[in-house]
């Protein structure tokens, strides 16, 4: 198993650790264009091996030649945000920087399974699929896990309980118009609306909306990386695995909730070969109303992109 990984900024440096750690490839490559960098990161996490105990070789590089016949690719490259900057912002310079190096990245891993983190998400996958021409099955983003694990830490904040026993499903694209649904969030299978008032409730998803957002105004110079590597690493798991795990990734639609021919978060089966299908969860008027709000900006941003 070979993973490469490319960008060796915050996100993607502790995300090939986080990889490393599990041991999910025999070798994984990070790769960057700023020379030294994913040399050194690279090198520095092979060394922590011995103590971790580990035996995955992690190797930095600048060339592309060195991420042939990859298993999986992460495209985490990509400008960060900054305080007062929505992921949106980021449409211009993220679209290039994807697009060349998907384009590399395919030639010499043509059978990959691709996972895209670069922002913003929907519209980047969107044009990771246009760039690789793989099977939509095989190149899809990671948003829904961070943001329902976002949701679940601020309801097990809220009611002094672990996060293990708290449940939900956040869908839609990555961002301002995401989807919490507090009507399937529930804590040991207990709804959040009986532990809790409806304020509460309410204040907690305009929460989870605003999580990137809120991390972003602390740091300044750049955005969450912790949470975000190990929900790829949660993913890559199952790939790797072939676990067949429940988890809400930003696939390609083909008329389920109503959309096809976009990539939004849903609640999907991922396997060895990518998403193997798509589940579909009961919503109510609301629910779909929102689903479809969000599904049109996404829409609209994939048209402003030069792609």
């Amino acid at each position: 198993m070979k993973i490469t990984v490319i960008g060796a900024g915050n996100v993607g440096a502790t995300t090939t650790l986080m990889l490393a750690q599990k041991q999910l490839a025999d070798q994984i490559v990070l790769l960057d264009i700023l020379e030294g960098i994913p040399e050194g990161k690279g090198l520095d996490m092979y060394e922590t091996a011995p103590v971790e105990g580990y035996d995955t070789l992690v190797r930095g590089t600048l060339d592309f030649k060195d991420a042939a016949d990859s298993d999986l690719i992460v495209m985490t490259a990509g400008l960060a945000r900054k305080p007062g900057m929505s992921r949106d912002d980021l449409l211009a310079a993220n679209t290039k920087i994807v697009k060349d190096a998907i384009s590399q990245a395919a030639a010499v891993s043509p059978k990959a399974v691709l996972i895209v983190v670069s922002n913003p998400l929907d519209v980047m996958t969107y044009v990771a699929y246009k760039v690789s021409k793989f099977p939509h099955q095989r190149v899809f983003g990671m948003a829904g896990i961070l943001d329902t694990a976002r949701l679940r830490a601020f309801v097990a904040m809220e009611l002094n309980v672990s996060v293990r026993d708290v449940n939900t499903m956040v869908l839609g694209g990555h961002g301002d118009t995401m989807v919490p649904l507090p009507r399937f969030t529930t804590v040991g299978g207990i709804p959040i609306a009986h532990l809790m008032p409806q304020e509460r409730v309410d204040a907690i998803m305009v929460r989870t909306r605003d999580g990137g957002a809120e991390i972003v105004k602390y740091l300044k110079t750049g955005s969450a990386y912790y949470a975000p590597s190990a929900a790829v690493a949660e993913m890559a798991d199952s790939i790797v695995k072939d676990r067949k795990r429940v988890l809400p990734c930003c696939a390609w639609l083909t008329g389920q909730y109503g959309e096809k021919d976009l990539y939004m978060g849903v609640p999907v089966v991922l396997g060895r070969g990518g998403v193997e299908r798509i589940l579909e969860m009961p919503l109510n008027d609301e629910e779909k109303a929102l689903f479809k709000k969000s599904a049109d900006h996404v829409r609209a941003t994939i048209a402003s992109a030069v792609i």
